[in-house]
Protein backbone atom coordinates (compact mmCIF):
# COMPACT_ATOMS: atom_id res chain seq x y z
CA UNK A 1 0.00 0.00 0.00
CA UNK A 2 1.69 3.44 -0.88
CA UNK A 3 1.75 6.28 1.58
CA UNK A 4 -0.93 8.28 0.72
CA UNK A 5 -3.69 5.43 0.85
CA UNK A 6 -2.48 4.83 4.43
CA UNK A 7 -2.49 7.90 5.17
CA UNK A 8 -6.42 8.57 3.83
CA UNK A 9 -7.33 4.92 5.36
CA UNK A 10 -5.98 6.04 8.78
CA UNK A 11 -7.14 9.11 8.75
CA UNK A 12 -3.57 10.58 10.19
CA UNK A 13 -1.97 13.07 7.55
CA UNK A 14 0.64 12.08 4.88
CA UNK A 15 3.45 13.91 6.57
CA UNK A 16 3.48 12.23 10.08
CA UNK A 17 2.28 8.81 7.93
CA UNK A 18 5.46 9.05 6.12
CA UNK A 19 7.75 9.68 9.66
CA UNK A 20 5.98 6.66 11.50
CA UNK A 21 6.34 4.57 8.05
CA UNK A 22 10.12 5.76 8.58
CA UNK A 23 10.39 4.22 12.17
CA UNK A 24 8.24 1.47 11.27
CA UNK A 25 10.78 0.50 8.46
CA UNK A 26 14.11 1.09 10.53
CA UNK A 27 12.52 -1.16 13.49
CA UNK A 28 11.93 -3.86 10.75
CA UNK A 29 8.13 -4.28 11.41
CA UNK A 30 7.57 -2.81 7.32
CA UNK A 31 9.27 -3.43 4.07
CA UNK A 32 9.65 -0.49 1.97
CA UNK A 33 9.63 -1.17 -1.88
CA UNK A 34 10.37 2.25 -4.52
CA UNK A 35 9.19 3.22 -7.23
CA UNK A 36 5.98 3.65 -9.18
CA UNK A 37 4.45 0.52 -8.10
CA UNK A 38 5.97 0.74 -4.56
CA UNK A 39 4.97 1.42 -1.28
CA UNK A 40 4.98 -0.20 1.87
CA UNK A 41 4.21 -3.92 3.58
CA UNK A 42 3.95 -5.75 6.60
CA UNK A 43 7.49 -7.13 7.34
CA UNK A 44 5.98 -10.19 9.52
CA UNK A 45 2.78 -11.14 10.35
CA UNK A 46 -0.04 -9.34 12.34
CA UNK A 47 0.36 -12.30 14.69
CA UNK A 48 4.24 -11.70 15.73
CA UNK A 49 3.72 -7.66 15.13
CA UNK A 50 2.73 -6.40 19.46
CA UNK A 51 1.47 -2.99 20.47
CA UNK A 52 4.78 -3.00 22.52
CA UNK A 53 6.32 -3.23 19.43
CA UNK A 54 5.05 -0.42 17.66
CA UNK A 55 4.94 1.98 20.60
CA UNK A 56 8.50 1.88 21.47
CA UNK A 57 9.82 1.67 17.50
CA UNK A 58 7.98 4.95 17.24
CA UNK A 59 8.23 6.17 20.79
CA UNK A 60 11.18 4.75 22.69
CA UNK A 61 10.99 2.62 25.55
CA UNK A 62 7.98 2.64 27.72
CA UNK A 63 7.70 3.82 31.45
CA UNK A 64 5.33 5.42 33.47
CA UNK A 65 7.78 8.20 35.12
CA UNK A 66 10.51 10.19 33.34
CA UNK A 67 12.76 8.64 36.55
CA UNK A 68 13.06 5.10 34.95
CA UNK A 69 14.50 7.16 31.23
CA UNK A 70 18.49 5.81 30.85
CA UNK A 71 19.45 9.63 30.48
CA UNK A 72 17.53 10.87 33.40
CA UNK A 73 19.91 11.80 36.73
CA UNK A 74 18.04 11.71 40.16
CA UNK A 75 18.62 13.95 42.52
CA UNK A 76 17.31 12.61 45.18
CA UNK A 77 20.05 11.96 48.03
CA UNK A 78 18.57 9.32 49.45
CA UNK A 79 18.70 5.40 48.90
CA UNK A 80 19.58 4.35 45.63
CA UNK A 81 17.69 3.00 43.94
CA UNK A 82 14.98 4.56 45.58
CA UNK A 83 11.47 2.96 46.36
CA UNK A 84 9.47 4.94 44.15
CA UNK A 85 11.39 4.12 41.08
CA UNK A 86 11.72 0.32 41.85
CA UNK A 87 7.82 1.07 41.99
CA UNK A 88 7.33 2.51 38.46
CA UNK A 89 10.01 0.20 37.50
CA UNK A 90 7.46 -2.70 38.07
CA UNK A 91 4.25 -1.30 37.35
CA UNK A 92 6.46 -0.37 33.62
CA UNK A 93 7.21 -3.93 32.93
CA UNK A 94 3.24 -4.91 33.85
CA UNK A 95 2.73 -2.47 31.28
CA UNK A 96 5.08 -3.41 28.39
CA UNK A 97 4.02 -7.78 29.56
CA UNK A 98 0.29 -6.58 28.68
CA UNK A 99 0.87 -4.82 25.24
CA UNK A 100 3.27 -7.09 23.89
CA UNK A 101 0.16 -9.91 24.32
CA UNK A 102 -2.32 -7.50 22.06
CA UNK A 103 -1.32 -8.20 18.68
CA UNK A 104 -2.08 -6.46 15.27
CA UNK A 105 -4.21 -9.28 13.77
CA UNK A 106 -6.97 -8.85 16.68
CA UNK A 107 -7.20 -5.45 14.91
CA UNK A 108 -7.86 -6.75 11.24
CA UNK A 109 -11.37 -7.16 9.80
Amino acid sequence: MDAKSISDVSGVPLRFSLKILRKLVAGGLVKSYKGTRGGYELAKSPKEISVLDVVEITEGRIHINRCLASEFVCTRLSESPCKFRECFDEISAEIRTSMRKVTFDRFIE
